[in-house]
């Protein structure tokens, strides 16, 4: 086959998603096929201009620019061209070669969600809600989809106005390495790259600001834990820099000497991290996948996370699973000691159950081998380019 990658453009300083179109790129490259990459490029964003324009200049490059460049490139393209879009938010560009063989990658909804008063916990200014009206406007031109999840595919019907031809589900799979090693080795290692006594062991949460991802709620669980236990152990937050609304919560908690974030550290640190850890703590309110409960089981680690889809899809039955942060901060209290509870239940557990749940994870990891999910991908692909022929 012969296919075209859209991604974002590297200026927009995404993490996971670069990663994700790199898995696929260098996938169906070494199933040897024809592979380009095609994305803006920063000739406004470049410009010397005030540091509040940036975003401004950075849309001009994507759907002013990006469009006009495109449409002479598409038509020099072969018939059986498979055009892929990365993410769902790329859908400005999904009208373009709508009517040629094509299929949109779809991660999450929350946005698109948000966008459409689904979700109070996320208001979303009027221009946010334009943008996300301008995205939206372009994957529902798209034909053929591949979620990420379950509850992923199901907040895309439950948006789109008609049934698309193509609609399947693949789990994704891992962009680097996580596997196995030595806890006391690891635990050594990281309180010698940190500076920080890690050496009796360490809860661990990975994730940014983002307001799903709970960062405030893992503090609150590590609060109501640390009053109930006489045992000291820290806090790692690995990801984004605090935003002042974390850092207002840390700086109140009687125990923010422990609480440590983590911001900027590379990758193999982080894949040492999950192996170290005594505990992931993975309390999100909603996520359209949930990599980091999948990459902390294939590392060997107990995992806690929220009884919500698209977690439990992800943990199926090798987590311990916890409710929801609920929204009434009355009973918050309550959530974050029930949820304090099963971190002492794993830290107390016997060595031979605790090694059946680490078991129970590595198993359950194995789904996330990333040739399981190349290989439905390019089944998938090649099911397009078919129908796309034969029409």
């Amino acid at each position: 086959m012969r296919i075209v990658f859209f991604t974002h453009p590297e200026f927009s300083h995404h993490q996971s998603m670069p990663r994700f179109a790199k898995m696929l790129v260098d996938g169906m490259k070494n199933k040897g096929h024809a592979v380009e990459v095609w994305s803006p490029q920063p000739y406004f964003f470049n410009l010397k201009v005030p540091v509040s324009l940036k975003k401004w200049m950075s849309y001009a490059d994507q759907y002013l620019v990006f469009p006009l460049m495109l449409r002479k490139r598409i038509k020099q393209c072969p018939l059986d061209t498979l055009f892929v879009f990365c993410d769902q938010a790329l859908g400005p560009w999904v009208p373009l070669v709508a009517y040629r063989p094509h299929v949109i990658h779809c991660h999450d909804f929350l946005a698109q969600r948000s966008a459409l008063g689904q979700i109070p916990e996320n208001p979303i200014s009027l221009f946010g809600r334009m943008y996300q009206a301008l995205i939206r406007r372009g994957y529902s031109t798209g034909r053929n989809f591949i979620s990420v999840s379950e509850k992923t595919r199901s907040d895309l019907h439950s948006i789109l106005k008609s049934k698309p031809l193509i609609s399947e589900v693949v789990y994704n799979g891992f962009n680097q390495l996580f596997s196995y090693q030595p806890c006391n080795e690891s635990k050594n290692l990281l309180t010698k790259t940190l500076g920080i006594d890690l050496t009796n062991g360490f809860i661990l949460h990975v994730g940014g600001n983002q307001w799903y991802k709970n960062r405030s709620g893992v503090i609150e669980i590590y609060n109501a834990w640390r009053k109930q236990t006489v045992t000291n152990l820290p806090l790692l937050m690995i990801g984004y820099p605090p935003s002042s609304k974390i850092l207002k919560i840390h700086h109140q908690s009687l125990y923010k000497a422990d609480i440590h974030f983590l911001p900027d550290l590379n990758d193999e640190i982080v894949r040492i991290a999950y192996a170290g850890a005594s505990v992931f703590l993975f309390p999100s309110l909603a996520e359209g996948f949930g990599w980091p409960i999948a990459e902390a089981m294939a590392s060997a680690c107990p995992v806690i996370t929220t009884n919500e889809a698209p977690m439990t899809e992800v943990a199926s039955k090798a987590a311990f699973l916890i409710d929801k942060r609920p929204v009434d901060i009355n009973k918050i209290d309550y959530w974050a000691n029930e949820a304090a509870n099963v971190i002492d239940h794993i830290l107390q557990l016997p060595e031979e159950e605790l090694k059946g749940v680490v078991y129970e994870g590595l198993r359950n990891a194995k789904r996330f081998e990333p040739e399981i999910a190349l290989q439905k991908i390019e089944s998938i692909y090649k099911r397009i380019s078919v129908q796309s022929a034969n029409e």
